[in-house]
């Protein structure tokens, strides 16, 4: 096909080529195909745009609700010390005392000051409060119910007041924090249940 082409060719011009010349050609001109051919692919690749490179997401940022204005944000109110210490401790007043211990006060049988499993596991409870508000100061007062003369009462309160500062002190209560009065009958915590009146009561100073 080559060769018939390369014949027209010369024929055409009027410069007839000898038939090896004619297969010279043909050769020459089917490099110089290649290399063209070649030379377009090489062109062709260079020119190709580069395929972009994957992007990666950037993780999304987390808000946090209690200061994004959101109206349904659920947010913990921050405690201050004495808020938390209320909490576990009930706090250094009267109340105190009696929310951490369960109790104030311890009860004695009738023209007695022993004292019973549950006035110590009582006393327990506030020694350790005492112990924890160690600048609280409390009075520990005898009280009596109405029978028996008024001296009486006022000795049996005495030693009531006497029994459970004592306790207190072995348990590690500063005796220096703790002084003791009686009032025997004369303050009645019920006028009809005497066990409420047999009592020894700790009141903070």
């Amino acid at each position: 096909m080559w060769l018939s082409a390369s014949l027209r060719l010369c024929i055409y011009w009027g410069n007839p080529i000898p038939l090896e010349g004619a297969n010279i050609m043909s050769m020459r001109l089917g490099k110089n195909i290649a290399i063209i051919s070649a030379a377009a692919l090489i062109l062709a690749a260079c020119s190709k745009e580069p395929e972009p490179a994957p992007t990666v997401a950037e993780p999304a940022a987390v808000v946090d609700d209690a200061n994004s204005g959101n109206p349904n944000a659920v947010t913990t109110p921050q405690l201050t010390a004495e808020e938390l210490d209320a909490q576990q401790w009930g706090g250094s007043s009267q109340n105190g005392v009696a929310i951490y211990a369960g109790t104030d006060r311890v009860f004695f049988d009738y023209d007695s000051s022993e004292l019973s499993d549950s006035a110590r596991s009582s006393l327990g409870k506030q020694a350790e409060w005492l112990m924890h508000y160690s600048r609280v100061r409390v009075s520990v007062e005898g009280h009596c119910d109405e029978r028996g003369t008024r001296e009486y009462n006022l000795a049996l309160g005495a030693r009531r007041a006497a029994a459970v500062k004592n306790y207190l002190i072995a348990l590690g209560v500063p005796s220096s924090r703790l002084k003791t009065i009686s009032y025997g009958k004369e303050r009645p915590a019920s006028v009809s249940a005497h066990s409420q009146n047999r009592r020894g009561v700790l009141v903070v100073s």
